[in-house]
């Protein structure tokens, strides 16, 4: 098992939410309910209260624990404020050694570089500490910001899936893109 860690960068804080974080998460959901909504599955009521964030954080330490993902939240320096995520997710091991990037970020945050800077902490992380081989990341064509900051992370197009999540209610063609550790 590996130990998720804390991750500092000049202007954030990254590591796993802790069970007294619940209320910034929830303030960071219902903060940018309207800004993520055209990027992310279709929302119950229950995913915007109290409980389910401490249920969310719960079930991130326990997949941190399995190893299978690891649901970090980038914090102001101080901790006191949610200012973007990002999970390693469906993380696989044996031949594979691989998992799948998904990020949001504040929408006060957009265009100010963060979420770049919040993301090669965590890839470095990632191909270091984890030792992962490859992190897949997929987003929709008209997803311009995700294709721009994907790229200059060195994620590399690999191909195309139709209709290959349902988001917003839609079933969504994505741009699937990978960026594998360079060793040497």
């Amino acid at each position: 098992m590996t130990r998720a860690p804390k991750l500092k960068t000049a202007r954030a804080v990254i590591r796993l939410a802790e069970s007294v974080d619940a209320p910034k998460l929830l303030r960071f959901r219902m903060d940018n309910r309207e800004h993520l909504a055209p990027w992310e599955p279709l929302r119950e009521t229950a995913y915007y209260t109290l409980e389910h964030c401490a249920r969310t954080i719960v079930d991130g330490h326990e997949a941190a624990h399995l190893d299978r993902g690891y649901p970090f939240m980038v914090f102001s320096p101080h901790e006191q404020d949610i200012l973007a995520s990002f999970t390693l997710a469906n993380v696989v091991r044996g031949p594979f050694q691989a998992c799948l990037l998904g990020y949001g970020v504040h929408a006060d945050q957009q265009g100010r570089g963060l979420m770049r800077e919040a993301l090669l902490a965590g890839l470095a992380w990632a191909f270091d500490e984890l030792g992962l081989h490859r992190v897949m990341a997929n987003y929709m064509p008209r997803n311009e910001r995700s294709a721009r900051l994907l790229e200059r992370l060195g994620f590399e197009r690999e191909g195309y899936a139709r209709q290959y999540l349902q988001i917003a209610g839609q079933w969504e063609d994505h741009i699937l893109t990978a960026k594998i550790r360079r060793d040497g």
